[in-house]
């Protein structure tokens, strides 16, 4: 961690209500769960990784889509360098489509900018893209746009249960 970063903490009162219900789950799940509050905003991977001093490759985003079969959510954690290729992830788990705030909110429970892997109020349909498993560590949003936690890809499988899946769109030349 650098010093653009708050410190991680362990005074779970610090933290946004959301923020702290992110710290207990990983907690219960056997993670430390130290969370660290970035001064600026976390919405955007190039944000996240400025505030954390990591490479934006390092930052796990979730993004959500709505399956148009059923209105099921399905979150791509996916490296914050890569694009997702929607049509990869509709082979996957069916037809896709785009998720606005509304919908973020209601399944997930957090805000866009914040949502976690884990802890949705509705079971997401996970994949996690498979490029994250080349590096060592990994930051995730905590529950809050200036909230995040570091893992390893092991880890956040772990976490998810979730399969590892090729998810970047790849240009082509």
């Amino acid at each position: 961690m650098t010093d653009h970063a708050s410190p991680e903490t362990d005074d779970l009162t610090a933290l946004p209500d959301s923020a702290r219900r992110v710290a207990l789950l990983l907690r219960e799940r056997g993670h430390a769960g130290r969370i660290v509050m970035l001064p600026e905003t976390g919405k955007t991977s190039a944000e996240a990784a400025a505030g954390l001093g990591c490479s934006v490759a390092q930052i796990a985003k979730s993004i959500l889509f709505r399956r148009r079969e059923d209105d099921a959510p399905v979150l791509v954690v996916a490296s914050g360098a890569n694009r997702v290729d929607e049509k990869k992830v509709a082979a996957q788990v069916g037809e896709i489509g785009r998720a606005d705030a509304k919908f973020v909110r209601e399944k997930t429970g957090y805000a866009i900018g914040g949502v976690c892997p884990i802890g949705h109020a509705t079971e997401p349909v996970t994949l996690i893209d498979a490029d994250l498993l080349e590096l060592d560590s990994l930051w995730a949003a905590a529950g809050h746009p200036h909230a995040v936690f570091n893992l390893t890809a092991q880890e956040l499988i772990a976490l998810t249960g979730a399969p590892v899946v090729d998810v970047a769109l790849r240009e082509t030349a």
